[in-house]
């Protein structure tokens, strides 16, 4: 071995020798970037060159490719508007929450029944069973229902059933912001939002994207400048509420309306909660590089 590096006891001498190296280091990195602009700005195909072969290592980029991505199946598209087209009628969703729920789920419908157009919230009675539910629905023409998940006075999921014959969907909720902790925000009115989705690029997120076009009218009320803005990133679903800020006719930005929260799909299921046919596992967290929305 080596003869070990003798070690400063002084702490003010090593403070001004690790300033010294810290700032030798800092000028020779100028130094070589000053050059290296020069020799790009002689050779243009040389910033290209560099760029190109340090490209910059992100999780996005990484991300394990999925066959299904991009792909343009007619016969899935078909299917999925099929399914979720409410024959035609506009949707008509009704809103209810778990047995014995608490203020902060009742809170949180009242928040959903401003975001969801067409949405009756009815308080869940005990003994009522899901098959009651869905049997009752059915039959007042209801064509979604979405159920306030909660757990020790915390709301911690949203389930969605289509009707008549499924699928159903659970997701996580996580990292609600209240409306007035929101710096700025405007109220929202009545208006029907237009709806964005962003990057459901696989079989599975074009599912999901799916089941939120067919909650949301298809005639937005364009002269309420409101808009939803639903983004996947890394299988967390971003959900944002806008309303476009104009002045002498032009488009100047976004006022935030709120709230905030993120879904993460937890559960998807044939029919009314049947057969699972996805379905989120703890070690898919291990798994940093493969996405499934």
């Amino acid at each position: 071995m080596g003869a070990e590096e003798p070690k400063i006891k002084n702490k003010m001498l090593r403070q001004q020798i690790f300033a010294d190296l810290k700032d030798q280091k800092n000028k020779q990195r100028h130094k070589m970037r000053a050059q290296r602009a020069k020799e790009e700005k002689d050779d243009p195909n040389a910033k290209e060159k560099r760029l190109k072969e340090n490209v910059p290592k992100t999780i996005e980029g990484m991300r394990v490719y999925d066959e299904t991505i991009g792909q343009k199946d007619e016969a899935d598209e078909e299917d999925l508007m099929q399914l979720f087209n409410n024959n035609g009628e506009p949707p008509k969703i009704l809103l209810t929450t778990s047995i014995n729920a608490k203020r902060n789920a009742y809170e949180f419908a009242n928040v959903l029944i401003e975001i969801f157009p067409n949405v009756t919230f009815v308080k869940r009675k005990f003994g009522l069973t899901m098959k009651d539910i869905v049997d009752a629905c059915s039959k007042r023409n209801f064509t979604d229902i979405i159920i306030i998940n909660e757990n020790k006075k915390k709301v911690t999921g949203l389930s969605f059933i289509h009707l008549p014959d499924g699928p159903s969907f659970y997701f996580k909720v996580s990292s609600y912001v209240d409306v007035k902790k929101i710096v700025g925000h405007g109220r929202p009115t009545s208006h029907i939002p237009e709806l964005i989705l962003n990057n459901f690029n696989t079989r599975l997120g074009k599912t999901v994207g799916t089941l939120f076009q067919s909650i949301f009218p298809k005639n937005p009320d364009f002269e309420g400048r409101q808009v939803i803005t639903l983004h996947n990133q890394r299988d967390y679903i971003f959900f944002r509420r806008h309303r476009y800020v104009f002045e002498n006719e032009k488009k100047v930005g976004l006022q935030e309306l709120g709230p905030q929260f993120t879904l993460k799909l937890r559960r998807l299921q044939r029919g009314i909660k049947e057969e699972t046919e996805w379905e989120y596992r703890p070690e898919m967290d291990k798994e940093k590089k493969k996405f499934y929305l």
